[in-house]
């Protein structure tokens, strides 16, 4: 798991840093402003009907392939496979035709507060994205499939074509006509599915058209997938309670919390993702095989990473939530207020940090155990606490205020989910997880501290963004060398396999 997690991370690295470019032209060409709160609430709008459901289904194919396959054959698994694709593009049709019939409806619902040009906008935009439902389905049964034949890579690959193209229609559409934004994401979708399909047949998969509502593993995974499925409508439910609160609090307000979430969703994406994808597979074949120590082993070793990461990601993001702000986006249309916005909701959001990456883990586990209900239950005890949150921090706070009711109610249901998994697979250890967190957190404010100094230190001599680019970079060397002194032992873990690698070259 840690050789693939340190793989995928390489690669995705690169990967989100091409996301990031999208972002900062997005931000430059139209700021925060009506047409980005369009465009933006028409991708939550597609994105929150896809990963709701395929979510679930890519989380109850994983542990049923496995199964299926370990017993009856890649045969079989095939057959699994394409009754699935066959019977999602049925259904991706009946989305997208309720999804056309009552656009206006549903953006009226996502975001109440538009009016006039913005909500005609938001309406065109969705239209054309309810196309991208199709490859996004396929994506996600693809990418499990690729991902249990141990093919990482490609399915790490895919963002690239993906951002260079949404790029390309941004800058475009900033010249000529602002529908090609959501045309160049349909296109741009679609990329991603092309690029998978030659390596799917290199890895033995052959389609056929097969439906077959009656099998009894389609029967399987759809009463397992229904409470994944009900628990990711609960966490997407936040996303449009945010995004609906944030339409009245402020024009660009849906933008400004979605250019924070994005660039928190950037550090989850390079460390959590990475992890949460290497791991899932693994913790899947282990569960049907009954191998509860070596999935207490492998939570172990994921939770300890997440946090040797993302806790001095948290510090740092909200030590300098506003300069970063301004180093990626502030320039072109994006203008003082647009950052003022956007560094609120970063600071907030970056205190959930460490509870949406463990979360993460954390609901993998449930899944690979077939226990689908908990991280649901949990999820609904989340999304009451984020409704209450909402209103009361966003009259005090305004668009910071949403982002730290989601970042509390994430933190409170990472606690529950950890509660609950002890009591499901026993003892794994969580005095050892403290320990270091301890450890981590101890190495992490020490970081943030000297970062802090050398920033107020250097800030009227040079150049204001490129005194933050000197203090990251001192701030990593300086976070490194405190974690190695401390003897940390996630650094350990990390610099065995680093040697293993250059023995082997």
């Amino acid at each position: 798991m840690k050789k693939t997690a340190l793989v995928l991370m390489i690669i995705t690295i690169f990967s989100k840093l091409f996301g990031l470019i999208r972002d900062i032209t997005l931000s430059y060409f139209y700021g925060a402003s009506n047409i980005s709160d369009a465009y933006l609430i028409s991708i939550t709008i597609s994105t929150i009907l896809v990963s709701i459901i395929g979510t679930g289904i890519s989380s109850g194919y994983t542990p049923m392939y496995t199964k299926v396959e370990s017993i009856y054959g890649i045969n079989a698994g095939n057959r699994l496979t394409n009754n699935l694709i066959n019977i999602i593009l049925i259904l991706c049709t009946l989305i997208i035709i309720m999804g056309l019939t009552f656009t206006d409806t549903i953006v009226k619902v996502f975001a109440s507060g538009f009016q006039g040009e913005t909500l005609v906008l938001a309406i065109k935009f969705t239209k054309v994205g309810l196309i991208g439902i199709y490859f996004t389905f396929l994506i996600y049964i693809f990418n499990s499939f690729l991902q249990i034949r141990g093919s990482y890579f490609v399915t790490g690959m895919i963002g690239f074509p993906l951002n260079l193209i949404m790029i390309t229609s941004i800058v475009v559409s900033s010249k000529t006509n602002v529908l090609l934004l959501s045309i160049g994401t349909v296109i741009a979708t679609a990329s991603q599915l092309f690029l998978l399909i030659p390596f799917l047949y290199k890895k033995g998969y052959k389609y056929n058209f097969r439906i077959d509502i009656k099998d009894e593993s389609i029967k399987s995974m759809a009463r397992s997938v229904m409470p994944i499925i009900i628990g990711m409508s609960i966490v997407e439910i936040n996303t449009l309670i945010d995004r609906a609160l944030a339409s009245h609090i402020a024009i660009g307000g849906i933008s400004a919390l979605s250019y924070a979430y994005r660039l928190n969703g950037f550090v989850q994406g390079l460390f959590v993702s990475t992890i949460a994808v290497a791991i899932y597979p693994m913790i899947s074949k282990m569960a049907s095989q009954g191998n509860l120590l070596g999935i207490k082993k492998s939570m172990l070793d994921a939770i300890g990473y997440i946090n040797l990461f993302i806790i001095p990601a948290t510090v740092i993001s909200m030590l300098f939530a506003e300069p970063i702000i301004r180093l990626l986006l502030g320039r072109g249309a994006f203008d003082e207020n647009a950052i003022k916005l956007t560094a609120s909701a970063l600071f907030y959001y970056s205190i959930g940090m460490i509870g949406f990456g463990i979360r993460e883990i954390l609901s993998r586990a449930f899944y690979s155990l077939h226990d689908t209900k908990t991280p649901m239950v949990n999820a609904a005890i989340a999304l009451v606490l984020n409704i209450i949150l909402n209103i009361v921090l966003s009259k005090y706070l305004g668009i910071g205020g949403l982002a730290l009711a989601t970042s509390i109610s994430a933190i409170v249901c990472t606690l529950l989910l950890f509660y609950n998994l002890r009591k499901k697979i026993g003892h794994f250890e969580i005095e050892k997880i403290l320990y270091s967190f301890v450890k981590i957190v101890i190495a992490s404010c020490l970081t943030g501290l000297i970062s802090k100094l050398i920033y107020k230190l250097f800030l009227n001599k040079i150049e204001v963004n490129i005194t933050l680019l000197m203090t990251l970079c001192i701030s990593i060397i300086v976070y490194l060398l405190i974690i190695y002194l401390m003897k940390v032992e996630e650094v350990r873990g990390i610099n065995l396999l680093i040697k293993k690698r250059l023995r082997r070259e």
